[in-house]
């Protein structure tokens, strides 16, 4: 609406520019010609009743809730600007103002419609989150066949058939079939989970090695997921309502010009001279409301978006770089954050004489036919280690337990915990230690098994959600910048946590780690920080994250990450690194000196202005013409807008 009005109002504005007499006066040309003294009293009602419709309705609506701000001083100065001119038209003042009202309008629409391009849309978390759920359904017949319906149709107690790399299509309970669950879009949980008959799964997950029946206990407003929509929805309007600085600055302003305005014309109706009494009135009021201060925020603001686009922050709230200066607590999402929520191999042991290459190549081959994620962690890292892909035959999977094939002619197993009970052995001696290990830092082991007339354990591997490298800089550079609590939050256990945190340099006693954590906690995690008088920063990708960003001083979202995190934050990183954090903040830190700048231009305007116009030292023979007070107009809105690009230079990376 602000772009649609701001061009036409700008088109109609140049023809009020041209025909003015005070323009042709400066520049000293002449225009004449049949019908242009209508120029002004027919364009510039177009321009004040088509673009000045927003700032009159924004006005009057500050007057009922007794609330002036910036619509109200514009609303004043455009509609004294337009009665005084219309007046003039009609030959009983001399006080055309029709060109300055064409280009207030224009100006203070580009300046609004620059702010409401930088406003973070919310509304679009709502439909992502909607959006993982899968549109239709397998139901089971009685007869055992199946059929497709939209998922939309599916009653409590239907039972669906939810095949290999599919999502559940409402909460349920697996009544046939295991499979390994893929929770971390709702839990957090970075790996996947084994579920069997009688568990109940959640709408939204996946099944990522098997297929299962789910009997629909939940369905519609009930899942789990439409939960996650309330926490969002709830969290975002309860978000505080900050006022933007020009507001501020604006109501006081108000203010001092309609006080300034009652005072100027007391005073010149008191001497005597009420031609001057309202002449100086009008201007003061037309003047007090400079374009300046309709520009001094949003172009920051506009400018802050671009440099920050350029850096791969996208800034969709206009008050989130604002308060990013004053976070001093940032908390991290683990799983896709801090980590790049994919396994790797992280140790390999192997048994008495079986070496550690050994073991790899064996792993691999029997894993090289399994698309478990697990299974594809431990191929690339053989892929990496030694180039050739590894083989194998008779490929079987062991749904829960693992995976088993042939290789070189002999028949090997890979799997977890589960595969070591069905089969009744135990790790040998030399192998314990290494994993008493990789377990307490919480990493998941798997075992290299021979199967035979003699099955015995020839090795193990342990894997681990790799740390991105990136990491320890983002969070050192954040406690260079004064921040002073760094946070970790995930739905993993709290060994895998602690584990992660120490080797990113958590300072125990400072910095906290909050583990083992389900969608609403990381909602109310944020809640209890903020409650300790912290000014939050919640950084994270996940669905599960929605809640906790929304609610958040500052939500950032890692880009890489679901459309649901990406909508529910003020501020996203377009790529994956998390030092993108600490330059979000130089950025805050940087935008805000420049409105604070801006805005004590306008009000060195001001205060050099009004008074001027009042008339205060008409004695000495200096005062302020309508004509000047336009051309000081102009020249603050171009110091503004220099200024404002400014930002441009300023450097986002830690060595800045």
């Amino acid at each position: 609406m602000f772009r649609r009005k701001f061009w036409l109002s700008l088109i109609l504005t140049i023809p009020l520019i041209i025909t003015s007499h005070m323009i042709m006066d400066w520049f000293g040309y002449t225009l004449d010609f049949p019908g242009m003294e209508l120029v002004g009293p027919v364009l510039g009602s177009a321009v004040f009743l088509y673009g000045g419709w927003p700032f009159l309705a924004g006005g009057v609506r500050e007057v009922r809730d007794r609330a002036p701000g910036m619509m109200l001083l514009i609303a004043t100065a455009i509609t004294v600007a337009y009665v005084a001119s219309l007046v003039t038209s009609f030959g009983l003042f001399d006080l055309e103002f029709w060109w300055e009202l064409g280009a207030l309008v224009s100006i203070m629409l580009l300046g609004h419609w620059q702010e409401m391009k930088a406003i973070g849309q919310a509304q679009g978390a709502l439909a992502a989150l909607a959006a993982l759920l899968p549109d239709e359904a397998e139901r089971v017949r009685e007869d055992g066949s199946t059929e497709t319906v939209p998922a939309s149709d599916l009653g409590v107690g239907d039972v669906v058939l939810v095949r290999s790399g599919s999502r559940v299509p409402a909460d349920g309970e697996i009544t046939e079939g295991e499979a390994e669950m893929d929770e971390s879009m709702i839990t957090g949980e970075s790996r996947p989970v084994p579920r069997g008959p009688g568990e109940r799964v959640v709408a939204g997950t996946v099944a990522t090695d098997s297929a299962i029946r789910v009997r629909i206990n939940a369905v519609g407003d009930d899942t789990a997921l439409a939960g996650i929509q309330r926490l969002v929805s709830q969290a975002q309007e309860s978000r505080g309502r900050g006022q933007v600085l020009a507001d501020r600055f604006a109501a006081l302003l108000f203010y001092i010009a309609m006080g300034a305005g009652v005072l100027t014309f007391i005073v010149w109706s008191l001497l005597g001279d009420n031609t001057s009494a309202v002449v100086r009135t009008v201007t003061v009021l037309v003047i007090a409301c400079p374009h300046a201060l309709g520009l001094a925020i949003p172009l920051v603001i506009s400018i802050t978006t671009a440099v920050s686009a350029k850096a791969g922050i996208l800034v969709k709230d206009r008050l989130a770089i604002e308060r990013m200066r004053t976070v001093d607590a940032v908390l991290f999402d683990k799983t896709g954050t801090l980590t790049k929520g994919e396994h790797t191999v992280a140790g390999i042991a192997g048994a008495e004489g079986v070496d550690r290459d050994e073991v790899l190549h064996l792993a691999a081959a029997v894993e090289s036919d399994s698309e478990h994620p697990l299974a594809r962690a431990i191929v690339a890292h053989h892929g990496h280690a030694h180039g050739e892909g590894a083989h194998a035959s008779d490929f079987r999977s062991r749904t829960g337990k693992g995976v088993e094939a042939t290789v070189d002619g002999r028949h090997y197993a890979v799997g977890g915990p589960a595969l070591l009970r069905e089969l009744g052995i135990e790790p040998p001696n030399e192998l314990e230690g290494d994993i008493d290990t990789w377990s307490g830092r919480g990493a998941t082991v798997l075992y290299l098994i021979a199967l035979g007339d003699k099955t015995k354990m020839l090795g193990a591997l342990a894997l681990e959600d790799e740390i991105r490298p990136e990491a320890r800089q983002a969070i050192a550079d954040l406690r260079a910048q004064g921040v002073q609590k760094i946070a970790m939050i995930t739905g993993d256990a709290r060994a895998v946590a602690e584990a992660v945190a120490a080797d990113l340099g958590f300072v125990e006693g400072r910095d906290e780690v909050f583990a083992e954590v389900l969608p609403a906690d990381k909602d109310q995690a944020v809640a209890e920080l903020q409650k300790r008088g912290l000014r939050v920063a919640m950084v994270g990708d996940g669905v599960n994250d929605a809640p906790a960003l929304a609610r958040a001083d500052v939500g950032i979202a890692i880009g890489a990450g679901t459309d649901v995190a990406i909508e529910s934050a003020g501020v996203v990183l377009a790529s994956s690194d998390p030092r993108g954090v600490g330059g979000v903040r130089r950025l805050s830190k940087a935008s805000y000196r420049k409105m604070i700048e801006n805005l004590g231009w306008a009000a060195g305007y001001n205060i050099v202005a009004i008074p001027l116009a009042a008339g205060v030292l008409a004695w000495a023979g200096l005062t302020l013409s309508p004509a000047v007070g336009a051309v000081l107009m102009s020249a603050s809105t171009i110091v503004v807008a220099l200024n404002a690009q400014l930002l441009r230079r300023v450097k986002l990376t830690p060595e800045s």
